[in-house]
C-alpha cells in the first residue's frame, strides 16, 4: 500500500457521511507506518473504545470503512480466530466488528459483520512482523505471498458485502 495523506484517509470513506469523516480522529503516526507491508490501515478511536477504521485499496480506489464493535469482549480463556489473517487470539484479541452498508441498505439501519483481530494488525501479523500476545499463527503450507493474497482476498469479499 502507498503511504496515504490525511485528505487521501478522509475522502475515501463510504459508509459514513463527508461530515463525519471530516471529524473523525486520524492515527498519529501515519509518517511511521510500514506502508509496504499493510494491506490496509487499520486504527482504533481511542476517545470512542467501540470505534474504528479500515482504509485500504480496492479496485484501483481508494475505500475507507467506519467498524464498530463491542466495547465488552468475550472472557479472558474464550480464544478466536480472525476472519481476515486466520490468526487466533485469546480473550478479546478478535472481535466482530460490524459496519454500516452503503446507500439505501446503510440508511435502513442494515450492517456487515467480520471477525477480525482488535489490533487492525492483520497485515503484520501475516508477515510475522507482530507477534500476537498468547495466541498465534497455524503453520501453513501456503507461501507469504499466498496469505497476503488469502488476506486481502477476505478483505476484499467484506468490502464486496458493504455495497450489496
Amino acid at each position: 500500500m502507498k503511504a496515504l495523506s490525511e485528505q487521501d484517509i478522509r475522502t475515501s470513506f463510504i459508509n459514513c457521511s463527508k461530515g463525519e469523516a471530516k471529524r473523525l480522529p486520524l492515527p498519529r503516526d501515519l509518517d511511521e507506518q510500514p506502508w509496504d507491508e499493510l494491506d490496509f490501515l487499520g486504527w482504533r478511536d481511542l476517545s470512542a473504545p467501540g470505534r474504528s477504521y479500515i482504509v485500504t485499496e480496492r479496485d484501483g480506489e481508494l475505500i475507507g470503512v467506519t467498524l464498530r464493535f463491542p466495547a465488552q469482549q468475550r472472557g479472558f480463556l474464550h480464544r478466536s480466530m480472525c476472519s481476515l489473517c486466520l490468526t487466533t487470539h485469546p480473550g478479546g484479541g478478535v472481535s466482530l466488528m460490524t459496519a454500516r452498508k452503503t446507500g439505501a441498505a446503510g440508511r435502513e439501519g442494515n450492517s456487515v459483520g467480520l471477525y477480525i483481530c482488535t489490533d487492525l494488525a492483520c497485515s503484520l501479523y501475516v508477515r510475522g512482523r507482530k507477534i500476537p500476545a498468547s495466541g498465534g499463527r497455524f503453520e501453513e503450507t501456503l507461501t507469504l505471498e499466498e496469505q497476503v493474497a488469502r488476506t486481502r482476498s477476505n478483505l476484499d469479499a467484506f468490502l464486496g458485502r458493504l455495497a450489496s
